[in-house]
């Protein structure tokens, strides 16, 4: 099969080494890709915005399934345009995605399914939501509706944060994404990111994982596309994983079906394991990142029958297999990020940090110049250990992230603690 994956980040290089291992695959390319995936696959410079220029490449190079990466191109509908085209592609329709580009869109799903998630309410104007949030005091969750890249979402402990994210908001700062602004009940519990294959009526869940949110460790600082992630989890039981599919990811299905704007692509759940149970914060509709990276790790299967699968309406005979090890990945970002940062800082050492046994290293934000890596965004590398514990996946990726020489990053020195004080009083 001839594959093109759309992308150019870290999620995008784990599905390009997870793709390029599969046995069904003539020829991959990826657009625009970076300077790791450019060793499994081959980077075209094609604008993925410009649906007809992906069009017009799957034509003249006989594509025969298109992997759409990141949001922003499911949101624009580039699924519907490649589907009247003829060409088979992977992710949701630009109605199916309004699950992750408007929050307001998936808060009314839940209430009109009776999925569990926090009370809210959807404001189009300042005055409105700031009249709300002083009737409710903080802590309270300000979020603009639509795709804001991670960072719309405020969670205000004190009134004048959510004043001043309502403001922040309103004032434009994330352009149409902020026009209206969803504001919810602050959730508290555990925060676990749950995935799902889905093909419009079945649905079958991936591995469990967890994020890292905020960019500096004991989870303080700004949130940011996420500092790190390892997968399984052991905060979701099988009881909690049974909750999850039967509360939250079916029902999803079943109502999105019901309106005429069938799921089919992979759902990512963000859920808050509440004292009430389980609760939906936030729909994606695409893979997580950094959480794919750590999925693709542990998946055992060939991932390209499970992609066909979710298109052709296939999955309800389909079944995913998984290691037993555990996966943790650790996000190396610019200093500065999710500020201001430079760009075209040297990275030195990644082949001395790739073979530590059991790592591996996805490239986020990197270009490659005169044989030298460059950082080339905010979220640069990804440093992944895999081991038979969640302790020994962790203490493999810091020994590969202390041989890296890149004076201009830093990371989050505690990805994974949680789980591996769960495993040392297990």
């Amino acid at each position: 099969m001839n594959i093109l994956l759309l992308g150019s980040g870290g999620r995008e290089h784990a599905l390009a080494w997870k793709i390029a291992a599969s046995p069904l695959l003539t020829r991959l390319w990826c657009a625009p890709g970076n300077a790791g995936i450019a060793r499994e696959a081959e980077c075209v410079a094609i604008d993925i915005a410009d649906h007809g220029a992906v069009i017009d490449f799957c034509k003249a190079n006989a594509v025969d399934l298109v992997v759409v990466g990141p949001e922003a191109p499911l949101a624009a509908g580039i699924v519907d345009d490649l589907d009247a085209a003829g060409i088979k592609a992977f992710g949701p329709s630009k109605q199916a995605a309004q699950l992750e580009s408007s929050k307001g869109f998936t808060k009314d799903l839940c209430r009109e399914f009776d999925i569990p998630t926090g009370a809210y309410r959807r404001f189009s104007n300042a005055n409105d939501a700031l009249a709300y949030v002083r009737a409710h005091s903080a802590p309270i969750v300000v979020k603009a509706d639509g795709l804001a890249a991670g960072k719309g979402v405020v969670v205000a402990t004190t009134l004048p944060q959510a004043e001043d994210a309502i403001a922040m908001m309103f004032d434009g700062t994330f352009g149409a994404a902020g026009a209206e602004v969803v504001i919810e009940e602050f959730l508290t519990g555990r925060e676990i990111s749950f995935f799902a294959f889905c093909d419009g009526e079945t649905a079958i869940p991936l591995a469990s994982a967890q994020d890292h949110k905020r960019v500096l460790d004991h989870d303080e600082g700004p949130n940011t596309g996420g500092m790190g992630a390892y997968s399984p989890t052991p905060f979701v039981t099988p009881e909690i994983h049974q909750q999850i599919m039967a509360r939250i990811i079916l029902p999803t299905v079943a109502g999105m079906k019901k309106r005429g704007t069938p799921f089919r692509g992979v759902l990512y759940a963000g859920v808050m394991l509440t004292p009430d149970g389980p609760k939906l914060f936030e729909y994606n509709v695409r893979f997580g990142d950094p959480e794919c990276q750590v999925l693709m790790l542990r998946m055992m299967s060939d991932i390209v029958p499970a992609f066909l699968a979710s298109c052709d309406g296939q999955l309800k005979n389909f079944n995913l297999r998984w290691y037993n090890e555990a996966a943790l990945t650790v996000v190396m970002a610019a200093n500065g990020y999710p500020g201001d940062y430079k760009k075209g800082t040297r990275i030195d050492g990644l082949d001395e940090a790739a073979a530590i046994e059991g790592v591996e290293i996805f490239h986020a934000g990197t270009v490659s110049r005169d044989g030298k890596i460059l950082a080339n965004g905010g979220r640069v590398l990804n440093i992944c250990g895999s081991g038979k514990t969640i302790s020994e996946a962790q203490r493999r990726a810091y020994q590969a992230v202390d041989r890296i020489d890149w004076p201009d990053g830093f990371c989050r020195r505690d990805i994974g603690g949680q789980a591996v004080e769960q495993e040392g009083s297990g």
